[in-house]
């Protein structure tokens, strides 16, 4: 299970407010209560920006679902994180808070770290959202990546993924959300180009009952850097 949190900001000192809190209050007592990696991004196009992501997965939805009972019991998170939580309404740190509860591909069941993370070295992230029509459709897509062989396509190509799920709540469902993780656009560009080419791809992606016009209705494309204290 994933956790997505949008936090969207307005130009100014909500950035580096939201950063200070992330950074040293919420990422290290997720992490002492259990809960790593901690993905935090800054979408550089495709949403209004400043837009702030962050991504917690955990076990379960349970364990999902205790994570503001575990920091309330944090004495270290209560007390690095009074200047956000005693913020007044006149002054606040973000504009509004959008979540959505993914759950995880059984055929990639945990996140993906790349291997630039822990050296800090060049990476951008492409996340995707594929909508369908209605629940059957959707149904479909998911068994294209899962079952018939797309994410193996992906990294045939070269096409790096970070972590593959379906939206169990939020908005614009019935829906799937992906993230890729590239050096930089020109190596995105020449993985995605393998990948169209692909003589596998384009079998499957002309399989009656599985082609996009059938089964997606809208695809939504935001690229983010990753935040500076980002465990992805």
């Amino acid at each position: 299970m994933y956790l997505w949190r949008q936090y969207v900001l307005r130009t100014g000192t909500q950035l580096g407010r939201l950063a200070d809190f992330l950074q040293n209050a919420a990422i290290p007592a997720l992490n002492r209560v259990g809960y790593s990696p901690i993905g935090a991004f800054e979408v550089t196009f495709g949403l209004p920006t400043p837009t702030v992501f962050v991504l917690t997965p955990a076990s379960s939805i349970d364990n999902l679902m205790s994570i503001e009972s575990r920091l309330d019991r944090d004495d270290a998170f209560v007390k690095a994180a009074a200047g956000y939580m005693d913020t007044p309404a006149t002054d606040p740190v973000y504009v509004r808070q959008e979540v959505s509860l993914l759950t995880a591909f059984p055929a990639l069941p945990r996140i993906e770290v790349p291997a630039a993370t822990a050296t800090k070295g060049p990476r951008m992230f492409e996340l995707r959202t594929y909508e369908s029509h209605n629940e059957r459709a959707h149904r479909a897509k998911v068994k294209m990546f899962a079952e018939m062989g797309e994410i193996d396509i992906f990294r045939a190509s070269g096409l790096t993924p970070v972590f593959f799920a379906r939206t169990f709540a939020g908005p614009r469902m019935p829906s799937l959300m992906y993230m890729l993780v590239h050096e930089n656009m020109a190596a995105r560009e020449k993985s995605w180009d393998n990948f169209r080419n692909n003589a596998d791809w384009k079998k499957l992606s002309s399989t009656p009952g599985y082609t996009d016009p059938e089964i997606v209705s809208n695809i939504t494309t935001v690229f983010l850097r990753p935040a500076a204290y980002s465990q992805i």
